[in-house]
């Protein structure tokens, strides 16, 4: 039997179509970047390098599918990739023409930040390996790896959104800000749990 006919007999998570989450997860992903380079902020603000990492992810989307099940897939992820793409290349094509050095300046991590690529990278590998162990040990239709999955899945999304909220709306009203450390282990957490559902889904 063909790779891609096991997978779509496999139980899909929230009863969506193959590809789905990956594509919300995805859209969220790139919908931070959307947030960055359009609106216009009081001082000048950089992509956390983290976020770049979460953006190698978002690639996974496409090469985790096979090729039979993209062709064959149901509308719903077909949209969410036609947003997530066209709304980069749109986002970035304008900002690019109104001001193209502010698109270089906010699509460079900040220099303090790249000494923690080590550790970002080892979240992301961490989170992406522990699912696919995981799947590797359980089955790929094993029920509790199922529920694991869907688990996972919230808990990505939950954190995406999290972490769009405090960016943008709670992280510049703070007088203190948080410590290199603290931001590091959120960082690392929603690196690690965005990857390990790719990772699951791989």
């Amino acid at each position: 039997m063909a790779n891609g006919d096991t997978r779509s007999e496999e139980f899909q998570p929230f009863g969506l179509p193959t590809g789905s989450v990956r594509g919300i997860l995805s859209l969220m992903i790139c919908s931070f970047f959307w947030i960055l380079l359009l609106v216009p902020w009081e001082a000048q603000r950089t992509a956390p390098i983290a976020h770049f990492f979460l953006l190698t992810l978002v690639f996974l989307s496409f090469a985790s599918h096979p090729v039979d099940t993209v062709r064959n897939s149901a509308t719903l992820p077909w949209v969410l990739r036609l947003l997530f793409v066209g709304g980069s290349i749109a986002v970035v094509a304008y900002v690019g023409f109104k001001d193209p050095q502010r698109l270089a300046a906010q699509l460079t991590p900040n220099a303090a930040e790249v000494p923690e690529w080590p550790v970002l990278l080892g979240c992301l590998a961490g989170g992406f390996g522990a699912a696919l162990l995981l799947r590797s040990v359980l089955g790929r239709r094993n029920e509790f790896f199922y529920s694991i999955r869907a688990w996972v899945g919230v808990i990505a999304f939950l954190l995406l959104f999290a972490e769009t909220i405090f960016q943008f709306a709670i992280l510049p009203k703070l007088s203190d800000q948080p410590s290199v450390q603290a931001m590091q282990v959120w960082e690392g957490a929603l690196i690690a749990a965005t990857a390990a559902y790719f990772g699951s889904r791989a």
